[in-house]
């Protein structure tokens, strides 16, 4: 099962926000006709209507794919349509955050093949994450081809159960937005120690982007590059003294961060 059979029998995608964007950008890249793509969105960009797919035309009856990337507050309205290709061969695969397996086998059919994805904002860029489950009806090969869409923004992991996803939610789906925090508070130290806003920023984002760069192409692990850069009783060590503190620093920091992410998580998806 790989792309031509996708493109035979057709990819829907429902919801074509900024994920939804992204990952079309990256289909149409990697050679998928845009001939072989239907987009149900209410307002579709003008990018979208741009690139030759069919937008919120009459679908295919059993196409090879769904893709469901609407908000998870539109998946009520969303989802109904979508009945009538439940139970078949057409694999559903949802990229909706909070939505479970059980929701979409309650409205499309406990028969119906269903990977549950769960991709993060860097996707934009080609950057992501995406981890993935898999229902009791959805083949090995199935998995493949849903693991393969998804590559089109980014890495991929699977994971062994449902119940993983809520600590996923807490660690990559959500984890952006701690980074991103982070850019801000460390250029706002810098301010604090009498650098102008513009440069310190950019000192920030460059050394969050850039280490982020060489810890993925290292091949030691990010506690070894940690020591690396830390000369005893150097510049580096006194903050980290700060910073690895276990009572207040990193470690007790984003062990609580990522709990109440998780744990709110688990509340909002029934858990």
């Amino acid at each position: 099962m790989d792309m031509s059979y996708v493109a035979d029998r057709g990819l829907v995608l429902l919801g074509c926000g900024k994920m939804g964007s992204a990952m079309l950008a990256g289909w149409l890249d990697g050679g998928l006709p845009a001939s072989s793509v239907w987009v149900i969105d209410p307002y579709p960009s003008d990018w979208v209507q741009a690139q030759g797919v069919h937008v919120n035309a009459e679908l295919p009856a059993a196409p090879a794919i769904v893709l469901i990337a609407v908000k998870p507050q539109m998946m009520g309205e969303a989802l109904p349509s979508m009945q009538a290709m439940g139970n078949g061969e057409t694999l559903f695969v949802s990229v909706a955050a909070g939505t479970t397996l059980g929701t979409f086998e309650e409205v499309l059919g406990a028969q119906t093949p269903i990977v549950r994805a769960m991709p993060n904002t860097p996707a934009a860029v080609g950057r992501g994450i995406t981890a993935l489950i898999g229902n009791s009806e959805v083949a090995e090969a199935q998995l493949d081809l849903a693991d393969k869409l998804l590559s089109a923004v980014g890495q991929t992991v699977r994971l062994e159960s449902e119940a993983q996803m809520d600590a996923v939610t807490g660690v990559s789906g959500s984890g952006p937005a701690y980074v991103f925090h982070l850019i801000e508070t460390l250029a706002a130290a810098g301010v604090a120690q009498g650098l102008p806003e513009a440069m310190a920023m950019q000192l920030a984002k460059a050394t969050v982007a850039g280490a982020g760069a060489l810890a993925e192409a290292a091949e030691e692990d990010p506690s070894q590059l940690r020591v690396n850069v830390t000369s005893p009783n150097g510049t580096t060590q006194a903050a980290l003294e700060v910073l690895m503190s276990e009572s207040d620093g990193f470690p007790a920091l984003l062990n609580r961060a990522v709990a109440a992410a998780t744990n709110r998580s688990k509340e909002l998806s029934g858990g």
